[in-house]
């Protein structure tokens, strides 16, 4: 019997890209879904064609720019299922910008997704994980958390970030012994609406120019799945995954 079998995952960002391919990737090996984003409409599109193959999903509409949304999404998590198996923070925005510019709205954005809306999921899953004394949290930074470039400064420093946090709840649990895993993976360009976001025309033409050898969300999703699958006494820390043929 696959390891996913029966674990109730939470997915933020679940609405497209990534979050949206790595559930059906584990509804397929029988894992119970919960689903967050902020499109309903994508949400309850996505919830239909996991139940039409004959997996079970369920949905909350989450902004995880909210602390008060994101623990609502646990709780919904443990009063239908009872239990929080895995957690995957899928959930970010990338836009680029060169410092000067003062995009300062977008800086904000991204502290307020890609950081704090990470930290309040670790926040809102924990204790329940530390009851069960078991649980998996699997982080999704970026490339960009390894390496610095012009135009990306604060979105580098937001997956840098995660990184960092997703090492220190590594030893946090470590020395607690509550048995629950961290993973952090590391994507580098993959075919996503991620690019979507770049305002700034000069890099955005710069990154679709790099993404036309992004590889597909797949490759990504059965990383996320393989991290899951082994036994509760492994655990996978780090995945970097990027095309072949990129360079940076």
């Amino acid at each position: 019997m696959s390891n996913i079998q029966d674990k109730v995952v939470i997915i933020t960002g679940a609405s497209s890209g990534i979050g949206e391919v790595a559930a059906k990737e584990l509804a397929s090996k029988g894992a119970k879904l919960v689903l967050a984003a902020r499109r309903e409409d994508r949400l309850q599109k996505l919830q239909e064609e996991v139940e039409q193959s004959g997996g079970t999903a369920i949905y909350k509409v989450t902004d995880v720019t909210s602390h008060e949304q994101v623990e609502e999404l646990a709780s919904y998590a443990l009063q239908e299922f009872g239990k929080i198996d895995v957690l995957i923070n899928n959930a970010g925005v990338m836009p680029q910008s060169f410092l000067f510019k003062k995009k300062i709205n977008e800086w904000d954005m991204m502290i307020d997704i890609n950081i704090k809306g990470l930290l309040y999921g670790i926040a809102a899953v924990l204790p329940a994980m530390r009851e069960q004394k078991s649980g998996h949290i699997i982080n999704l930074s970026s490339i960009a958390g390894h390496n610095v470039y012009p135009g990306g400064t604060v979105y580098c420093a937001t997956k840098h970030a995660v990184r960092a946090i997703t090492e220190g709840l590594r030893q946090e649990e470590a020395i607690s012994g509550t048995q629950i895993r961290t993973t952090n993976i590391s994507p580098g360009a993959v075919s996503t609406e991620l690019t979507e976001g770049i305002t700034d025309a000069e890099l955005k033409q710069a990154y679709d120019e790099l993404y036309q050898g992004a590889i597909k969300a797949e490759s990504i999703a059965r990383a996320i799945a393989f991290a899951i699958e082994e036994p509760g006494d492994v655990a996978i820390n780090e995945m970097i995954i990027r095309p072949t043929t990129q360079q940076a």
